[in-house]
């Protein structure tokens, strides 16, 4: 009786509570969190930039970053477009740059290679390699990231740039931004590629570290 009851009945409760309660309010809750986004960058793009660029790859570490999926689809729906993916796509290169920072500073085989690897994942991407296996390991290459993520979605911020969809959050993610912005985000794509692996070179002479190249 108990393998046939509990499970419908879990089934049951679950489902009324999700459809009745739980839809509802995340729905309007969605749609609370998305008119503040709206409203925070649209009077004051430059720290709505660097709040979501600084703190976009720490809440990829806890998870809590797909909740911005929701965001970026409500955005599409009610806007015809979303700013928060592009500065998505700024964190992931980033990450992949600090990553490459590290394959060319350090003269160790094995962190050469884990370090290539995660930095080619990440600019397709796919950030957790660079940043679990490579750049929180050593400190300074994630801050580097952090830096070149704030400083790009600054740009993207100041310029409104768009996307019309979510799609691969990487060097293809040019495909999801609306024509007229793409130039704009190449820029931006720039900076956050070469600002982090410029200061993971630079902080990885100043802060000595086994197996490192030293000044």
């Amino acid at each position: 009786i108990q393998l046939l009851v509990v499970p419908i009945t879990t089934i049951v409760v679950t489902g009324v509570l999700a459809l009745a309660i739980i839809g509802p309010v995340t729905r309007h809750l969605g749609i609370l969190i998305t008119e503040g986004v709206v409203m925070l960058f649209d009077l004051a793009p430059v720290l709505g930039g660097l709040i979501f660029g600084l703190l976009y790859a720490p809440l990829v570490i806890t998870g809590m970053h797909h909740m911005f999926l929701a965001v970026d689809l409500q955005l599409i729906a009610t806007q015809g477009g979303t700013f928060i993916w592009p500065m998505i796509v700024m964190s992931n290169l980033a990450q992949g740059s600090a990553a490459l920072g590290v394959f060319y500073m350090s003269r160790n085989v094995r962190e050469r290679s884990m370090a290539s690897t995660s930095a080619v994942s990440a600019y397709f991407g796919i950030t957790e390699p660079a940043m679990f296996g490579i750049n929180l390991r050593y400190k300074f290459p994630f801050y580097a990231a952090l830096a070149g993520s704030a400083l790009g979605s600054i740009f993207l911020s100041l310029n409104k740039v768009q996307a019309s969809a979510i799609g691969v959050g990487g060097l293809p993610g040019f495909i999801s931004i609306i024509p007229q912005y793409i130039p704009m985000f190449v820029i931006g794509m720039l900076v956050a590629i070469a600002v982090p692996f410029v200061l993971t070179c630079a902080l990885s002479l100043k802060i000595i570290r086994p197996g490192f190249r030293v000044a």
